[in-house]
Order: C-alpha cells, then sequence, then structure tokens
C-alpha cells in the first residue's frame, strides 16, 4: 500500500511538472496572438477613424458649398433642398451609426471630471448610446410625477396636520431630494452631449443654478411660530411653484418625445437627441404647453423678486434669500429665453414649408 502510493506520488510529480509546462507555453502564445490581434484591431480602427473624419469634413464642406451657391442663386432651389436633405440624411446615419465612436467626441468638462474624475463615459456601441438616452429618458419621467408629488404632500400636510406651519425636517428633506435630482440630471446630459446629443447648453446651466439653489436652501431656517405664515410665505410659493413645475415636466416629456420621434424619422434629428425637437410637432399640444410655460416662467421670476423685496423692504438680511431670488430670476428669464427662441424657431420652419408648398403648386 506504501509502495503503490509512493509510485503515484512520483508519477504525479513527473506530470504536473509536464503540465505546468506545456500550460506556461500556452499562456505565452496566448499572449503573443493577443497581441498580435489588438495591433491589427488598432490599426483597423485608425483607418476606420481617418475614413469617419474625412466623410464628417467632406459633409460639411459641402453644406458650406451648398448654401454658398443657393445664395448666389447657382443653383435651383429645389435641387439645392433635395441635396441638403441628402446631406443631413448621410449625416444623421454617421451619428447614429456604430461609425459615431470613430468620429472626435466633445470634450467632458469640468463638471464631469468633478464628479467622476478623468473617466471616458463615451460609449463605443449604438446600443449602449441608446441605454443611456432611455434611462434618462426615465429617470426625467419619474422625477417628474415626484416633482409633483412631494411639494403637494408637504402643503396638503401643512394644512391638515401641521396647523398651517411647515416643519424644517420635511423641507428640508425635500430641498436635499432637490440637489440630488438636479445633480443627477446634469450628470445624465453631460454624459449624454458626450454622447452626441444635441441638448442645449441653456438647460444644462439652469440645473447647475437649481443645484446651487437647492444646496443654499439646505442652510436656509425654516422659521415657525410666531407669524409662521408670514415668515414661511417664500418656502410656500416655492412649493406652489414646484407642484407647477412637475406638470409642465410630464407636458413637455410626452411632447417633445413625440416631436423628436418625427424628426428622427424624417432624418433631421440623431437618435441620441433627447430634449427638443424643435421644427415639428402637433399644434393643439404647442398651443397648450407655451402657456403653461409661460406662466410658470413668470410665477418663477414672482417667488425671486418676492424673496428680494422682502430684503429691501422688510430689512431680512439673510443671504439664503437674496442668493435664492436672484437665481429664481435668472432661471425665469433664461427659460423665458429659451421658449421664444424655440418658437421663432417652429415660426421659420414653418414659413419654410409654405414656401416650399407654394413653389410646388405653381
Amino acid at each position: 500500500m506504501g509502495e503503490r502510493s509512493s509510485g503515484l506520488t512520483a508519477e504525479a510529480a513527473l506530470n504536473i511538472e509536464g503540465e505546468v509546462g506545456r500550460v506556461v507555453e500556452e499562456v505565452k502564445d496566448l499572449q503573443d496572438s493577443v497581441t498580435t490581434h489588438i495591433s491589427k484591431t488598432s490599426k483597423e480602427e485608425q483607418s476606420l477613424r481617418e475614413r469617419a473624419i474625412s466623410l464628417d469634413s467632406s459633409i460639411h464642406r459641402l453644406h458650406s458649398l451648398l448654401y454658398s451657391l443657393l445664395s448666389h442663386k447657382l443653383l435651383d432651389p429645389k435641387l439645392g433642398e433635395k441635396l441638403d436633405e441628402d446631406l443631413q440624411r448621410a449625416r444623421c446615419i454617421m451619428v447614429d451609426g456604430d461609425a459615431a465612436s470613430f468620429l472626435p467626441g466633445k470634450a467632458q468638462g469640468g463638471f464631469l471630471r468633478l464628479f467622476l474624475g478623468p473617466i471616458n463615459v463615451r460609449a463605443s456601441r449604438k446600443d449602449i448610446r441608446l441605454k443611456v438616452k432611455e434611462e434618462y429618458n426615465g429617470y426625467r419621467d419619474k422625477t417628474a410625477l415626484l416633482f409633483l408629488v412631494f411639494p403637494s404632500a408637504l402643503l396638503i400636510l401643512r394644512s391638515w396636520v401641521w396647523s398651517g406651519c411647515l416643519p424644517a425636517f420635511p423641507v428640508q428633506l425635500y430641498q436635499a431630494w432637490l440637489l440630488f435630482l438636479y445633480t443627477g440630471l446634469a450628470l445624465r446630459e453631460n454624459i449624454l452631449r458626450v454622447n452626441g446629443s444635441d441638448i442645449r447648453p441653456w438647460w444644462i446651466y439652469h440645473h447647475y443654478c437649481a443645484m446651487i439653489m437647492a444646496l443654499v436652501s439646505l442652510t436656509w431656517e425654516i422659521k415657525g411660530q410666531p407669524d409662521c405664515a408670514q415668515k414661511q410665505r417664500g418656502v410656500q410659493l416655492f412649493l406652489q411653484w414646484a407642484m407647477m413645475q412637475g406638470v409642465s415636466m410630464l407636458l413637455q416629456n410626452r411632447y417633445q418625445r413625440q416631436r423628436l420621434y418625427t424628426r428622427i424619422a424624417l432624418g433631421k434629428a440623431k437618435r441620441m437627441d433627447v430634449v427638443w425637437g424643435e421644427t415639428s410637432g402637433v399644434d393643439g399640444q404647442l398651443w397648450l404647453l407655451c402657456p403653461i410655460l409661460f406662466v410658470l416662467q413668470g410665477f418663477e421670476a414672482y417667488v425671486g423678486l418676492l424673496l428680494l423685496r422682502t430684503v429691501f423692504v422688510r430689512l431680512v438680511f439673510e443671504w439664503q434669500v437674496i442668493v435664492c431670488g436672484i437665481l429664481l430670476v435668472l432661471m425665469a428669464v433664461g427659460n423665458f429665453a429659451n421658449t421664444v427662441q424655440t418658437l421663432m424657431v417652429k415660426s421659420r420652419f414653418k414659413a419654410k414649408m409654405r414656401s416650399k408648398s407654394k413653389q410646388e403648386v405653381e
């Protein structure tokens, strides 16, 4: 029994030495094969990148040449419009497909570097980029509901449970949630811009302002009795504005997505675009949305001016009041300017379409 065990041990020792040597050689061979593959793939990627950059440059050059010819009336307008649509369609094919990963990307900016460090957040595959977009849309939908429900619950509890005086903790909890919300939106929108989404810079700046306001409001002392209603007037107005903002966000999410789907189908927008699709949509929805937006923006400015008024009229020198008032007025003015710009773009597009229809009839 001892001899058999000794023999098996000696045989196993000889075999394992050979097995280890074989595995080591296979690992070295695998490493050489992977290195060769990576080198070959890198050369192919470089070739594809050069082709993509060259084609992108050609599209921009042809666009400039086409507009120059049209402005000097050296090209038939109908042919020029067709060529312009063909170039737009070619551009959308490039930026919506896998070739987009070989095009130069937008710089990540200081905000992403501040939170994530020097990490490349640009996705190399189209399906991953689209998942990022869908996650952003889902985040906006969920937060729009919370934007409506959270302040509504606080105002209802104030009247029915808290005897007209808001406690500090739930209000500060709501303000902490706002800070989390706007930080999440700003991060997602910066990542989308890096991955090719055409988000207007103002909306990202708007969320930066909202982040600062939420952070400042966390340090704002929520005063109670006596004269609670008067002291908390600004908080009540802010919560009422937040309810209107929730309704507006729900309408905007639905309306903008419908318009964007139309533009993508027409080759007028990229599949990564998420926020605005100004040149198509249903007029009935626009007539409903725009008055709500203007009322919301006016109310936002009113709340901001009311906060500033408390400083000059009632001599309440709280720096939080001044900062929040200025930020609310700034955001209201910026939102109004962007809404007007949207309507002007849509108006110009409609005028262009009417002119085109008139030419076809003639």
